[in-house]
């Protein structure tokens, strides 16, 4: 179980490897599934038989991956790279219970010992951690990873020139043509109580496996605001790379439990038309010698210089963050007014309009603890270990540089006209994937200490190659538009 912080002195419980084999005997594991992300986010695993794992293996890692059959690794000619187990993500996957079966997460290193690859997103996080830990600080991330449960999915886009469709069903969505349950209209699902809610039994169970198998704590879970099954799951926040590999291992569980009830979820931002999308609002603060680092009581919204100055990094840098953040096609249908997500860079205390939001449910130093940013631009489909990674990297080069925000908008940008937002001087996030790779191509310099250039180059590659699956395709809806011109 990584370690947890909960509101008090962070406790590290580290495995060392004999105790993790140690572990494997007493939970009378039979398999253990080696678990890596790829470059876009996708979650992987290779599993291997508990007889065969050594101790050598380890420490050594397993000649296990092909790089060039994992998006955004390596190339055909040069592939052989090798997974090594962290011993301090040993976790029993509950659902597996013919043959009981553990999961380690795995840094990727490439063959012949030549180190580390670069396009490993958790060794991209590891660098971030350490880059923040050598500016003389510690920092904690918390995401609201949100996301929809559906009792079915049907899509066809596989015969383009027959067209392409897709459909969703659910109990609760006012489409719903059974003429049971209680279904709630378009962005009322927010909190409402059973029976209107039908997923309580659904997240209670994610829950359990969250803190009792995986260590990872959770606060709180509830409907989200859209309708047809949007949830969130509320995970305490925690050290950077933890924090990754807790959210990877959240939309791994939140995915497996529907399956056991029956339903499927995803994190895709926007599935639903004219409806609210689904958001990963990442919270961080930094810390140092035990201290909220981002807290001072003498200062408004009691935010110090330096979450000011991290703030401003973020928010000069919004435009090139959105092709990390919000890394899909369908990413870009979630970031429009009037759907409960951000679409202008700005900032303020409590306004959700602005891209980052600093949260006023305490005032005083009892509270200190709590004082964050929330960004809350990014969506659930991107990569955590990329997200947080990007976020540090543009926050540290705004204390850096010592850039200062605009002052705080506490109006509802949504309402205001253009005219008033350009006096006001705020200007908008990127309208689609292609204008947010745009700006990552012209401004990536301040990801240089974090991340490689051909990590960076790979992502906009990838994120391109999307671009142009949409974009030579008609849409649906360009029938009701077009048909008849």
């Amino acid at each position: 179980m990584p370690y947890k912080f909960n509101g008090g002195d962070p406790k590290n419980i580290a495995h060392t490897s004999e105790q993790v084999f140690e572990m494997l005997d007493n939970d009378n594991i039979r398999f253990i599934d080696m678990q890596f992300t790829s470059l876009p986010g996708r979650f992987h695993h290779t599993t291997i038989s508990k007889n065969t794992f050594t101790p050598d293996q380890m420490r050594d890692g397993l000649p296990k991956l092909d790089g060039s059959s994992i998006v955004g690794f390596a190339s055909i000619e040069d592939s052989d790279l090798v997974l090594k187990p962290d011993p301090n993500t040993y976790a029993i996957i509950p659902w597996l219970t013919e043959n009981r079966t553990a999961r380690l997460i795995c840094d990727v290193y490439w063959g012949e010992g030549r180190g580390r690859l670069s396009r490993d997103p958790r060794g991209i996080a590891q660098r971030a951690e350490k880059f923040i830990e050598d500016a003389g600080y510690g920092s904690y991330w918390g995401p609201e990873v949100e996301f929809f449960v559906f009792d079915k999915v049907h899509w066809d886009v596989l015969t383009p020139y027959k067209g392409q469709s897709y459909s969703i069903e659910s109990q609760e969505a006012p489409w719903n043509q059974e003429g049971s349950g209680y279904p709630m209209g378009l962005k009322r699902g927010y909190y409402p109580s059973t029976p209107s809610d039908t997923l309580t039994s659904f997240r209670n169970e994610c829950v359990n496996v969250l803190n009792s198998s995986f260590g990872i704590l959770c606060d709180n879970h509830h409907h989200e605001v859209a309708t047809a099954g949007q949830c969130e799951i509320d995970i305490m926040y925690d050290k950077l790379t933890n924090s990754a590999d807790s959210a990877q291992s959240y939309k791994f569980i939140v995915r497996n439990v529907a399956q056991k009830f029956n339903k499927v979820a995803t994190m895709m931002p926007k599935p639903i038309t004219m409806d609210a999308g689904s958001g990963m609002h990442t919270n961080v603060s930094l810390w140092k010698d035990g201290e909220n680092a981002f807290f001072d009581e003498s200062e408004p919204d009691e935010l110090s210089q330096l979450a000011l100055y991290f703030c401003g990094g973020i928010m000069d840098h919004a435009k090139a963050l959105s092709a990390i953040c919000n890394p899909t096609t369908n990413s870009y249908h979630r970031l429009v007014p009037g759907y409960e997500a951000p679409a202008y860079i700005a900032w303020s205390s409590s306004n959700r309009s602005a891209i980052v939001r600093v949260p006023k449910h305490f005032k005083g130093s009892a509270h200190a603890k709590l004082k964050r940013l929330e960004f809350r631009a990014p969506d659930p489909s991107s990569n955590p270990y990329l997200v947080f990674s990007a976020v540090t990297a543009a926050g540290m080069d705004g204390v850096r540089r010592k850039i200062s925000p605009a002052e705080p908008i506490q109006e509802d940008i949504f309402k205001m006209s253009k005219q008033e937002r350009r006096q006001r001087g705020i200007d908008t996030l990127p309208a689609t994937l292609g204008e947010a790779l745009d700006a990552l191509e012209s401004d990536n310099g301040f990801l240089n200490p974090i991340f490689t250039t051909d990590a960076v180059e790979r992502l906009i590659e990838l994120g391109k190659q999307d671009q142009l699956e949409i974009s030579v395709r008609p849409h649906p809806h360009e029938f009701y538009l077009y048909f008849d011109v």
